[in-house]
This record gives C-alpha cells, structure tokens and sequence, in this order.
C-alpha cells in the first residue's frame, strides 16, 4: 500500500509517516518499482501501535524503546505519566482558579486585571508573610475575589496567615457562605475546622444557621466549634455540647465564658445550672471534670446555682469545696 492511501486509512499524515520512516520507527517494508514506499499488514498494524502510545503521552523516543525493546517496562512509565499528567492538571486547574478570580472581580481595564493578579499571586505566595499582607490589603486595596479568598482560608495552616485571610473573608460577607458551607462537608478534617472558624467570623443570619446545623455534624471538632460561635452570640441550642465540653475538657475555659455570657437570660441560667448540676451528681464524673464543673457553675447567676454551689462546700473533694467556697464570697447575698 502506497503512502497516500496508508495516510487516508490511518488518518496519519504523509509528511509524519516520512518522519516516522526516519527515524527508524515506521519503515515500509517494501518500495514499488518506481522507489516508492510500499506499506505491508505489519506496517499498517504497527503505525496504529505508534499512534496508540502518542496518545498516552509518550514521546517518540519512548514509543519506539516500548515497542522495539524486549525489556522495556512499561509500569514504571505508565506511572511517570501519570505524575505528569496530574501535575499538568494541577497547573492547569491553578489557571482556571485564577482566571474565574479575575473574572469574578469584575475588572474595568487592564490595570485592574494586573492589580487582581498580583494579589492572587501574593496570595498563593510560598512566604507566609507575603500572603498575610495580601490579605489584609484586601481593605484598601480593593477586595479580592471570595472563591480565590475562601480557597485560601480553608488551605491556610499558618495561624497568623489564617486569622488575616478569615478577617478578609468576612468583609465579603454572605458571598463566602455557600464555598464555607460545602467544605463543612470536606472530607479533610483540617478544612471542616477551618470553615467553620472562617462562619464564625460572619455576622449573619445566614452564618448562623451554619452553625445552627453544624451543631450536629458528625465531627466533634465541628460542633464544638459552632457551639462556642454560637454561645457568643446568644443561641441556647450550643448549651448541651459546650456544658460537655467543659465535662470532656475540650475548651473548657471557652466553653464555660460562652456558658456565662449565655446566662444573662434568667431562664437560659437555670437550665444551664441543671445541665451542669446533672453532670456533677453523676458517678461516673471524674474529680477533674467536677472541678471544672465547678468553676464553670460560678458564673452562672440564680438561686439554683447558689444552692448547688452551697452543697459543694462541703464537697469531698478539697479542691471543689475550696472553689464553691471562695466562689459563694462573690455572689450577691440573695444569690
């Protein structure tokens, strides 16, 4: 078969096929009597094999290694271009994160193209610094876009860095809500603490029911953190999992400051004071959880708190009693 027609059935140009036959991978098997080159089966068959492993992303040096070497293996170099391909991907995807950025802040001219580029290259800066400061430029500089920003704060392991990119991404208000809602969802774990502490920071009715729901989402960190968001700004449905924190240790000493700030309602301060008498007559509450349960229930005001309080001067252990003790000295007389 002469080259036209191998060209026409295997879709491979002719100028590829002369390249291919000089370079020693493809070379027709016979010529015509006019010297023209002429292909068998075999040549036919083996341009496809050439063409099937272009596709995989093999150069031609290791397409012809692959199929003229006995021991070439081909694990080792499906796994290399599998690393390639996925680092390919990765700056692709990096791209296309940067392009919708800029087209989300919604540039003017060209100088507002540069100006949102160099924050986003800040931002994804190696230098911890350099992304702080391209946070909080965010301010006066103009802001930068809520996906790139939201992106940022959940990958962001540096605390310094986090807490300027969470302030930032604030300041957008409920735009960021639905990115921080889905990555509750995160199967990492560092993300789902970060979202949540990122709609804490959201003052809003749409944040607080985030929050609201996260109260039961299957990972405690989760919930504890919405309970202590939740507790500074007045909802009563974060006191069962902050009275356990205080129990479990976890926060206490935060948990127990958003377990007072909950009691200025009289009503919310008898039932915490039951919630944390309950755990106190437990038997099965160690003696460092009833201390803390302890200083917990001294800033709870109300007379049930008083009176659990008087009991527990006579507690068994000293360092409870010491606590009930001296804790009663500052509570008004009618307690």
């Amino acid at each position: 078969m002469l080259i036209g027609d191998v060209a026409r059935r295997s879709g491979v140009s002719a100028r590829m096929l002369r390249h291919y036959d000089t370079l020693g991978l493809v070379r027709p098997t016979g010529r015509t009597r006019g010297g023209y080159r002429a292909y068998s089966d075999q040549d036919i068959q083996r341009i496809f094999h050439v063409e099937s492993l272009r596709s995989l992303g093999l150069s031609l040096r290791e397409v012809a290694a692959a199929l003229d070497d006995p021991a070439f293996a081909p694990a080792r170099l499906v796994d290399d271009l599998i690393r390639q391909t996925q680092e390919r991907i990765a700056a692709e995807t990096a791209l296309l994160t940067r392009l919708r950025g800029i087209s989300a802040a919604e540039p003017d001219d060209w100088q507002d193209v540069l100006h949102t580029v160099a924050l986003l290259h800040a931002l994804g800066s190696q230098n911890p610094g350099k992304r702080q400061r391209a946070a909080l430029a965010s301010a006066h500089d103009g802001p930068l876009p809520t996906d790139a920003l939201a992106d940022a704060v959940l990958n962001e392991a540096d605390t310094n860095v986090a807490g300027a990119l969470r302030w930032a991404l604030a300041q957008t208000g409920v735009s960021a809500l639905p990115a921080l809602g889905k990555a509750l969802h995160s199967p990492v774990g560092e993300v789902r603490g970060r979202a949540v502490l990122s709609i804490a920071e959201i003052e809003d009715g749409e944040a607080t029911a985030l929050l609201r729901d996260a109260l039961a989402h299957s990972d405690t960190d989760v919930r504890r953190r919405a309970a202590l968001a939740l507790g500074t700004r007045g909802i009563p449905e974060a006191i069962p999992t902050l009275v356990d924190m205080v129990v479990e240790a976890a926060n206490d000493v935060d948990a127990a400051d958003a377990l007072g700030a909950l009691a200025g309602d009289p009503a919310r301060a008898e039932q915490i004071a039951a919630r944390l008498i309950d755990h106190l007559t437990r038997h099965g509450t160690d003696a460092p959880a009833r201390r803390r349960l302890t200083q917990a229930l001294a800033d709870i005001p109300g007379a049930t708190a008083t009176q659990a309080l008087t009991r527990l001067t006579h507690d068994d252990d000293r360092a409870v009693a010491l606590t009930a003790t001296y804790t009663l000295t500052l509570r008004p007389a009618a307690g």
